[in-house]
């Protein structure tokens, strides 16, 4: 398979992904009080609503990467440290979700389509987008700022941990952007999301 075809054919993981992210943040926060995700018109699946061009480029040369963050504003919810916690794991959650259901139709597509060209490509699709949307919430959930990890251990640890985080933001972002620019992010990432792939291919296959 060409390196352009293989890039076109995660393309539609990537997009479903941090689309599928991204609304389950603003979806979780809306539901939890605050409107902001709303009147930025971030509630919604259109990808170009939240897509960063960085980390929409790393994903799909690199094979792991970041949207667009949806903003929030915690004085609007009614339990500030557990809403916070709610609307971080939203997104997470929302591409353990997707992933699930896509290995569900991989296993659709093996008992009902016959192994021609066009199912093989049907079937790297489904798999690329499962395996998408394991990065996504595997990467998000590192607990270094500004990724969700870092709000969900904070909610979490209470004041000590936010003190900790403020203390440290820069710091903790340069170390984020070392590990990213000495390709640390797999070395980390990998085993996790091996794991969580491999399990949901044993339930379903």
């Amino acid at each position: 398979m060409s390196y352009l075809m293989s890039k076109l054919l995660i393309l539609p993981g990537i997009l479903l992904g941090i689309s599928i992210h991204e609304f389950a943040h603003g979806y979780a926060a809306v539901k939890m009080g605050d409107d902001t995700p709303l009147m930025q018109g971030r509630l919604t699946l259109n990808p170009l609503k939240h897509l960063d061009p960085l980390g929409f480029m790393c994903l799909l040369l690199f094979g792991f990467g970041w949207a667009k963050p949806v903003m929030i504003n915690r004085r609007n919810f009614k339990d500030p440290r557990r809403d916070d916690a709610i609307v971080s794991l939203a997104g997470p959650l929302a591409n353990f979700l997707i992933a699930f259901l896509f290995v569900g139709l991989m296993k659709l597509t093996y008992m009902y389509m016959s192994n021609t060209m066009t199912t093989q490509v049907i079937m790297e699709v489904l798999r690329s987008t499962v395996w998408i949307n394991l990065v996504l919430m595997v990467f998000n959930l590192i607990p270094i700022p500004p990724l969700d990890g870092h709000h969900i251990l904070g909610s979490i640890g209470g004041a000590k941990v936010w003190n900790f985080y403020y203390k440290y933001y820069d710091q903790l972002r340069f170390a984020m952007l070392l590990i990213i620019v000495f390709r640390g992010v797999g070395r980390i990432i990998t085993p996790p999301i091996l794991f969580f792939y491999n399990l949901l291919i044993s339930i379903f296959f």
